[in-house]
């Protein structure tokens, strides 16, 4: 296939490790750690869709601090300054190491990329710039002027809007196997990164490109 006009990739959890936040803390939360951070991203996104069932709308911080709130209180943590500093770090969060070079590369090679997320503009900033990822992307663009979330069709055409291409030019990258789906769904050429190495979701290994991780991306998008 012809290289993509666009490369465009999901921020938390493809470019962006949703898991750091709790890492950096991981010390004070003990054996409590790693269910805090699963259930904190597991609500953030079950909230997310909820809200765009329903019509409803709040940013993507506010729905990271109530669920933040949500795994602290199930866990019967109530540390006021341990949540301000997941939070800090939430804002934060690490790439993942392959990310600053598979981006160089694919630049490189002149294919023009980008971020399509559900987070708020301020967080993306933040975490784009902490990452070191930010000359690297030549747009971030966030669901939060249209007031609604993936897996509505009307994020995944900004790409299309900002990239003038049609949606089978379009290189799609998400670790999130549902948020792969809905881009197959619209039309976009997938590629899951299946990090942990779990079975195939929603028929993604008949309808997607399965990777590891993201440093093998750019040779198949040559």
């Amino acid at each position: 296939m012809p290289p993509p006009k666009a490369a465009i990739f999901d921020a938390y959890g493809t470019l962006l490790d949703v898991h750091a936040a709790v890492g950096h803390h991981a010390a004070r939360l003990g054996q409590r750690a790693q269910p805090v951070s699963a259930l904190w991203r597991a609500k953030q996104i079950e909230w997310s869709w909820i809200l765009s069932a329903t019509g409803a709308y709040e940013p993507f911080w506010t729905l990271t601090e109530k669920a933040l709130d949500h795994a602290l209180a199930v866990h019967g943590l109530r540390d006021a300054a341990l949540r301000a500093d997941l939070l800090e770090a939430y804002r934060r969060l690490d790439a993942y190491p392959e990310a600053a070079p598979m981006l160089a590369a694919l630049r490189a090679r002149g294919i023009p990329t980008a971020i399509l997320s559900n987070g708020s503009p301020e967080m993306l900033d933040a975490s784009v710039a902490a990452g070191g990822l930010g000359a690297l992307l030549d747009d971030v663009l966030s669901v939060h002027p249209l007031r609604c979330f993936k897996p509505d069709a009307r994020v995944y055409a900004l790409a299309m809007a900002r990239f003038a291409c049609q949606p089978h030019e379009v290189a799609f990258v998400s670790s999130n196997p549902w948020d792969a789906y809905d881009a197959m769904r619209f039309g976009f050429r997938v590629f899951w990164v299946n990090r942990a190495g779990g079975p195939a979701e929603y028929w993604l290994d008949q309808t997607a490109t399965i990777l590891p991780d993201l440093a093998g991306l750019p040779e198949r998008l040559a």
